[in-house]
């Protein structure tokens, strides 16, 4: 199930989703100009690797670019691929206006990163000996997502779902993507041995559930939670 689009208009210019979105593909052109070595040096140096940030392990010299704790924020940049990039921006640009129009630009600026910390800490503290690296930025719009689901559920969003050799569009709940959505994450974190590489379900969990605790604090005093669906405005005919 891919989502495509919401119905849910913003009533500002989301500058800040903007901006990440510029941020990871930017990023994401500097890792793939790299040869393979200096590529994956860049991971290593500017991903998250447990160990060094909670056992105090240390990578060669020739290796660091930032300080350990930097890397909690560099990670959220860098992606392992076209599909992870696409994916994820995807994501961030059909729910993230509107999670930011609820809040302003500043505070979600400050949300994204707090979701994204979060990310990184329920990834990393069920094994904090792992030496895998975790980037991208799937955790922090994780948060996105979560708040998006607390704030619209009723909004539309229109998904393509393959079936085979077809595909189907259909409009379906946010509420029922985003809930499925989460599902999934979890299904496949209890189903990822301990230890096991790919994708960092973990961080998905934890950035998601932040974006739910977080939401209530971060949003306006005027945005209500749980919003209503909008209703489509009544046909007027000739004559009315």
């Amino acid at each position: 199930m891919i989502p495509l689009r919401d119905d849910n208009p913003s009533s500002i210019v989301p500058v800040v989703s903007w901006v990440l979105i510029g941020a990871c593909v930017l990023a994401f052109l500097w890792q793939i100009s790299l040869d393979g070595r200096d590529a994956q040096i860049a991971v290593f140096a500017l991903g998250v690797i447990p160990a060094i940030l909670f056992e105090g392990a240390r990578l060669p010299p020739e290796v660091v670019m930032v300080p350990p704790v930097a890397t909690v924020f560099t990670s959220m940049f860098l992606h392992g691929g076209w599909m992870h990039l696409i994916g994820n921006m995807l994501y961030l640009w059909i729910f993230g206006d509107n999670v930011e129009d609820s809040m302003g630009h500043g505070r979600f600026a400050c949300f994204y990163l707090l979701c994204g910390v979060a990310a990184v800490l329920a990834q990393s503290l069920p094994d904090t000996q792992s030496q895998v690296p975790m980037i991208g930025a799937s955790g922090a719009i994780s948060g996105v997502l979560g708040a998006y689901l607390l704030l619209y559920p009723h909004a539309r969003v229109l998904v393509l779902i393959p079936l085979g050799f077809f595909t189907q569009l259909v409009r379906l709940p946010a509420g029922l993507v985003l809930g499925l959505w989460f599902a999934l994450q979890l299904f496949n974190s209890l189903a990822t041995p301990p230890g096991g590489g790919g994708v960092a379900f973990g961080a998905h969990i934890g950035g998601f559930v932040a974006g739910l605790a977080l939401i209530p604090f971060f949003k306006r005093r005027d945005v209500r939670l749980l919003h209503p669906a909008r209703r489509p405005a009544p046909r007027r005919y000739p004559g009315q």
